[in-house]
């Protein structure tokens, strides 16, 4: 069974960079892409960004040159670096990986105070 773990959530002021990260249990070259999804409360959740195996990255328009994400297939690890926060960015934010199966994270949670 795959494990997602992700850390890196927290408290920070609107403007500021948080960085987060997924740790696969498995080489994360066993899935075709890995992203981040991300939940507000109330809302559904939404794709935030994802990276191909190929190195293909997609970002959701509301983030597209605020966030990037990257990958280390050394670290088996996705993060997601995401700078000049908004408070509508709050959320919780799952790691994603597709392979034989669509695996998912617990999350972690992102607070943005304005």
């Amino acid at each position: 069974q795959v494990q997602l773990v992700e850390s890196g959530g927290g408290l920070v002021q609107a403007g500021g960079s948080l960085r987060l990260s997924c740790v696969a249990s498995t080489g994360i070259f066993n899935f075709n892409a890995m992203g981040w999804y991300r939940q507000a409360p109330g809302k559904q959740r939404e794709l935030v960004a994802t990276i191909r195996s190929g190195g293909t990255t997609n970002y959701a328009d509301s983030v597209e040159d605020r966030f990037t994400i990257s990958r280390d297939s050394a670290k088996k690890s996705v993060y997601l670096q995401m700078n000049s926060l908004k408070p509508e960015d709050a959320a919780v934010y799952y790691c994603n990986a597709q392979g034989s199966n669509n695996y998912w994270g617990k999350g972690t949670l992102v607070t943005v105070s304005s």
